[in-house]
């Protein structure tokens, strides 16, 4: 557990070890950030978009509305979460949305432009998370989808599987010590 005199957000100010190392900072999103996060949004989608035989205009139409369906649900939903660009070398290459519940932390999205993908980065985000949630005593969930390179990842770092949701995984990781103790393999 966290020190009693500590709060939360302390915690996770001296929990980001990791991302020092790894060159990598947050800073919450403004509204200047929309163009750079539908194009992270993208990224997360060029695989799919491969496959479908549609024009150009079309898939760009297409991903704008669901980007902007899935940015709006997001604040929506998740009011009190916070909203970050994650940092790496002084270019924006990613985005990191967490939602610090009483009872857990939940990884809402994590997502990298692809040419910032398997650089260190993810990882040392999510094991910051990892510390946080160890030293506030609580689980981390995410949903994930099946086909996401990033689940090996996730599984390393111990997460398991908790509900298959059809598209997505509901997958969960519990500190040392918590009932339903994961492996931590960091």
């Amino acid at each position: 557990m966290a020190n009693p005199g500590e709060n939360r957000s302390e915690a996770a100010v001296k929990a980001n070890a990791h991302q020092r190392m790894a060159g990598v900072t947050l800073r919450p999103i403004t509204e200047a950030d929309r163009a750079f996060l539908y194009r992270v949004y993208a990224g997360t989608r060029a695989d799919e978009m491969a496959l479908l035989d549609w024009d150009l205009v079309q898939k760009e139409a297409f991903l704008r509305q669901q980007f902007e369906a899935q940015h709006r649900y997001y604040r929506e939903q998740f009011r009190a979460a916070r909203f970050d660009i994650i940092e790496q070398g002084g270019r924006d290459i990613g985005r990191l949305y967490v939602d610090r519940r009483d009872d857990e932390l939940r990884i809402i999205d994590i997502a990298l432009l692809p040419e910032a993908r398997g650089a260190g980065a993810g990882g040392a985000l999510m094991r910051d998370l990892l510390d946080e949630a160890t030293a506030a005593g609580l689980p981390i969930t995410i949903h994930v989808e099946r086909m996401n390179r990033a689940l090996r990842l996730y599984r390393r770092l111990g997460f398991v599987e908790i509900e298959d949701q059809g598209v997505y995984l509901l997958m969960r990781w519990s500190p040392p010590g918590a009932a339903g103790l994961t492996t931590d393999v960091r």
